[in-house]
């Protein structure tokens, strides 16, 4: 890539020089870390925002915080809660009755490293969060992706994927026995898959689909964690090595707000980015940087993609 950016850029220098004005976003988790400074800096640069949350007082906080920060830009609140099937579909029907086009899908929220927990469905909590809500989200949004301008729809993965693949034979430890790691991992696996296939089906239609890795950063997503829980969590990443270093919120967004916008990605997608760049492929070595084979293997991700289909209910071609 010819993009002169690093672990250490921000949204802002990023998008310096950039022009959005005319183009539509939709960021989910935006009612804080990642997904508000997202949401800022695209809107700051003239795109016009949809903050998806299932916490709707947090997220029109948010939306008048970023309104604060000049009167053109355009901010709007939709309710989402990815869990739930039903407010997922609520909130993609809304979405196209009100607006009918969107450029840019950024899957920002997530849960990470929590209890075991299953959703009313029975699905495992990381999954149903991570996944199951954004693979259903995404493929509802198709239509107004497809009327977009050289759409892209940006899934935030992490390093973590190297934790584990998916399992596909019992992915929401039904059978065997439940590791908090292990599911995160497995989840942010899911992501980059679900991306690899989405690609596949959309990148005629000239919408893209990339998964991105934005770094440590300490936000609300590590919510449920102990102080052993990131202690363990480091030892896994870095094995033997110094663990990473933790960004900004402002680095943390970066490399999301980066492959949504940047022209040195036109006409890819089915891609792993992180640090601002798309990443080489994982060696056998301790880092924690580059991607895992097993998260770009292209017939894992049609079998996730079926897999998904079964759990929504719903078919989705596409192609």
């Amino acid at each position: 890539m010819s993009d002169n950016f690093d672990e250490k850029t921000t949204t802002d220098e990023v998008l310096r020089g950039q022009d959005l004005s005319g183009k539509h976003a939709l960021v989910t988790g935006a009612s804080g870390g990642l997904g508000a400074e997202t949401a800022r800096a695209l809107a700051s640069v003239g795109a016009h925002v949809t903050l998806a949350a299932r916490d709707l007082a947090k997220a029109e906080a948010v939306a008048e915080t970023i309104r604060a920060g000049g009167s053109e830009r355009q901010v709007s609140v939709t309710e989402l809660e990815l869990t739930s099937l039903e407010s997922v579909r609520a909130c993609a029907a809304r979405f196209l009755d009100e607006e009918g086009s969107l450029d840019i899908l950024i899957n920002n929220a997530g849960v990470m490293g929590c209890n075991l927990e299953r959703t009313s469905q029975g699905w495992e909590l990381q999954l149903a969060t991570n996944h199951i809500g954004h693979y259903l989200l995404s493929c509802l949004l198709v239509p107004a992706l497809r009327a977009g301008t050289s759409a892209r729809v940006i899934s935030v993965s992490s390093a973590g994927h190297r934790l584990s693949d998916v399992d596909l034979q019992d992915p929401h430890f039904e059978s065997r026995d439940y590791d908090k790691w292990v599911a995160y991992g497995q989840s942010k696996t899911a992501n980059i898959l679900f991306s690899v296939e989405l690609d596949r089906r959309l990148a005629a239609s000239g919408v893209r689909a990339i998964a991105v890795h934005p770094g440590m950063i300490m936000t609300e997503l590590a919510r449920y964690l102990t102080p052993d829980d990131i202690q363990d969590l480091m030892s896994r990443a870095a094995p033997g090595n110094s663990p990473p270093s933790f960004k900004t919120v402002e680095a943390g967004a970066a490399t999301s707000t980066w492959a949504a916008t940047s022209d040195s990605l036109e006409g890819l997608g089915g891609l792993y980015c992180e640090n601002c760049q798309v990443a080489e492929p994982a060696t056998d070595d301790d880092s924690i940087t580059g991607v895992a084979s097993y998260a770009l293997d292209s017939e894992s991700a049609r079998r996730l993609w079926n897999l998904s289909e079964g759990w929504v209910g719903e078919e989705f071609a596409l192609s």
